[in-house]
């Protein structure tokens, strides 16, 4: 099934939207005066329209198309090898800096106070 999220399509995350976006709207409306507040009718029913126009005539068919086998191949493998192993020597070139950094540290005399 192409073009889905989590089993589902567009529509859904659409409808989401746009009743999130109502909702929002709805609650700005609410704290106007006058008639502006009436307005919140008008924007409710313009989205159970858009609801309805978008339930009852869907785009997609309800029965999904047969899927067809895809054979997945790696046109990398040779590359993608060729780059862990640089990058393992690099590591481990990286790692043996610093050992060597940290065994070999100059230890200097502690002066003496005579």
């Amino acid at each position: 099934m192409a073009g889905t999220v989590l089993g589902v399509g567009t529509g859904v995350f659409i409808l989401a939207l746009l009743w999130v976006l109502v909702l929002l709207l709805c609650v700005l409306l609410s704290r106007a005066s006058g008639i502006a507040r009436f307005s919140i009718i008008f924007v409710f029913l313009g989205a159970l329209v858009i609801t309805s126009v978008l339930l009852l005539f869907p785009r997609a068919s309800e029965l999904p198309a047969p899927d067809v086998e895809i054979k997945i191949v790696d046109t990398f493998f040779i590359g993608r090898y060729v780059l862990l192993t640089l990058l393992s020597v690099i590591f481990l070139g990286g790692l043996f800096l610093v050992l060597t950094h940290h065994v070999l540290e100059p230890i200097y005399a502690k002066p003496l106070r005579s």
